[in-house]
């Protein structure tokens, strides 16, 4: 059999004879496909996202008068608490290792992951987790209240007196869900090590890649802290024991430093990917090789190696020594760097470019807006002198969901429109999409926006009743929380309608560079009747015009 470059990359001259997923019956499987398992992960936490936001529509609903009138304040306490574990646990880690899930094994070659009967396992237990979850609903006392960081001695409390509360159950699904994730980590880290493509040395994988790579290093260093904390917490509740219990000599400051060693980093496992799905997008609305490619992989690596010492800069109000907050400043700010870099690159990037403002570019340069706004705020928290100022107001949960919902959310979106034609064989309507923009990114400043003056003039935050000076910023933030709300509605009559009935998308609608788009949409089930060989840098390196090329063609 001959091969026949095409792109940097040598590719059999025969075409698959193996064909796509195709019966929905597959998604509902033990699957141990890849691609299955990577939209299972996204379907279902989808799913988990519109429940993460319905709870946040009460709770916007809520704060629309000073007094606490609409639910109880346990309910709202249980809502609150649900609302930020089901869009962490349940949204974004889950959605992100479906997308990677799906996409690196495409990018680098490989057909499948190092062990898929594993990656299936890993998958099958986020259901579980989000079982656990909603269930905690229906026990005594309701679902946990203690905030998605559940710190004691406040999550210690058992007022029903019963051994299952929604407490332990609430720490038992974080557990699973830890060891989910470290599976997850340890199978991704594997397959970017041992099986990329011949030729695919680390400097021509994609950044992508890169960045899956470097969030899940994180995941396998950190993530046992928390969910070893988590067990432990679970154990004083029903074993009696007394590692965080203060009125059995237990010192409950302990679990926060397990709690941030992990769920600071977590903010990058988060958003690396994110920055990887932005540095796969911009190159090809923009029509120009990425800027600084070497630079950018790099800093992925800097940030992950970084984020292991910045945990304590959200502890400067626990009693933390003055030397250590100055420690814990410094290398918080210097996270900005290797941050900074990529947001260089970026912008080199499209500078100049011939922009293409398709639906995934617009999700992506609003990302990027937002997360530049995000980054501002997130060096003054840095600042010891700002955070206790701010500390527990409303200032850090703007920055935050500036963060987690200008930037992760939008990046996700932007990822969905960008590879929805390579996942289903189906185009998108543009005109749904661009409507969907719209109503997210307004609704997302209009909802976010005003935390940052209500932060500043000192409401607190995690509180169902307030004064009434603040009740203007709270309408405003309401009103584009509902608004957000709303914009998921195009956004799932577009995605089920072009599903079921689009336009059929040619192998490669974008001329994107990428080992991904060079098989058909969908791709087969064993990707490659070959395993492609790689013969040139990624992303046009060195040109000064992408060029792809459509194996159908």
């Amino acid at each position: 059999m001959t091969n026949v470059p095409i792109e940097g990359i040598l590719l059999p001259d025969e075409k698959h004879n193996h064909e796509s997923p195709s019966n929905w019956k597959e998604y509902f499987s033990f699957s141990t496909d890849h691609k299955v398992i990577g939209i299972q992960y996204l379907v279902t936490s989808f799913f988990f996202f519109l429940v993460g936001g319905i709870f946040a529509m009460v709770m916007r609903g809520e704060l629309m008068t000073p007094e606490s009138d609409l639910v109880d304040r346990t309910i709202y306490n249980g809502m609150f608490t649900m609302h930020g574990t089901v869009m962490l646990f349940l949204w974004t880690f889950p959605s992100l290792v479906g997308f990677a899930n799906y996409l690196v094994p495409l990018m680098i070659g490989a057909r499948d992951m190092a062990f898929p009967r594993l990656n299936a396992v890993a998958f099958w237990m986020v259901p579980v987790v989000g079982i656990l979850m909603m269930g905690s609903f229906f026990v005594p006392g309701g679902p946990a209240q203690a905030g998605w960081w559940s710190y004691p001695p406040v999550s210690l409390q058992n007022p029903t007196g019963n051994l299952i509360n929604g407490q332990v159950i609430w720490l038992l699904a974080v557990a699973i869900s830890g060891v989910s994730s470290i599976m997850g980590a340890v199978n991704f880290v594997t397959t970017i090590v041992k099986m990329r493509a011949p030729g695919m040395g680390f400097f021509k994988m994609p950044l992508f890649v890169w960045a899956v790579f470097s969030a899940q290093i994180i995941q396998l260093f950190g993530l046992p802290a928390l969910t070893a904390g988590a067990v432990m917490l679970l154990l004083d509740l029903t074993a009696g024991t007394a590692f965080f219990d203060p009125a059995k000599g237990g010192n409950p400051v302990m679990f926060e430093h397990y709690f941030w060693f992990y769920s600071h980093p977590a903010v990058y496992v988060i958003i690396l990917p994110i920055f990887g799905i932005f540095s796969e997008i911009f190159p090809v609305y923009s029509r120009k090789p990425l800027f600084g490619y070497k630079v950018v992989a790099v800093s992925s690596i800097l940030i992950a190696a970084v984020s292991g010492i910045v945990w304590v800069h959200h502890m400067y109000v626990s009693g933390t020594p003055g030397w250590m907050r100055l420690i814990f400043m410094l290398t918080t700010m210097f996270v900005s760097v290797p941050t900074g870099i990529k947001v260089f690159a970026w912008v080199a990037t499209i500078w100049g470019g011939k922009l293409r403002l398709n639906t995934p570019m617009l999700f992506a340069l609003g990302g990027l807006i937002m997360f530049v706004f995000a980054g501002i705020t997130g060096i003054m928290l840095s600042s010891v002198p700002v955070d206790v100022h701010v500390n527990n107001t409303y200032f850090v949960v703007g920055h935050f969901h500036y963060v987690l919902y200008g930037t992760v959310t939008m990046g996700l979106f932007a990822a969905i429109y960008h590879w929805f034609p390579k996942m289903t064989g189906r185009m998108y309507s543009e005109s749904w999409g661009k409507i969907h923009f719209w109503l997210a990114f307004i609704g997302t400043n209009l909802n976010f926006l005003p935390m940052h003056p209500l932060g500043l003039q000192g409401m607190l935050r995690r509180v169902a009743s307030y004064a009434p000076e603040y009740q203007f910023w709270n309408i405003i933030a309401s009103l584009g929380g509902f608004l957000l709300g709303m914009s998921t509605l195009p956004f799932i009559f577009n995605m089920v309608i072009s599903w079921m009935q689009g336009e059929k998308a040619p192998n490669n609608p974008w001329r994107a560079i990428g080992l991904e788009w060079m098989v058909s949409s969908p791709p087969p089930v064993e990707n490659f009747e070959e395993i492609p060989i790689i013969i040139s840098e990624p992303y046009g390196y060195g040109k000064s015009e992408p060029l792809t090329a459509n194996l159908s063609e």
